[in-house]
């Protein structure tokens, strides 16, 4: 799966995991969902990618279904 470089910034945002607010680092990456070669390049997505600094804890939505 490619990745574009991540634009980073942090937040205070909710942690499901912490079940409190908490600081988050918050990127946004394109990655790729076809698996297929022929439509690769096309099926990039923009994904918002949001990373605990307290737990670890990860999650990523892709940002067409937000």
């Amino acid at each position: 799966m490619s990745k574009s470089q991540p634009t980073v910034t942090e937040l205070t945002e909710y942690c499901e995991t912490c079940d409190t607010r908490t600081p988050h680092e918050v990127s946004i990456e394109l990655k790729t969902e076809s698996k297929k070669e022929t439509n690769r390049a096309f099926s990039r997505e923009p994904y918002r990618v949001t990373k605990c600094h307290t737990c670890g804890d990860e999650r990523s939505q892709r940002m067409n279904d937000a």
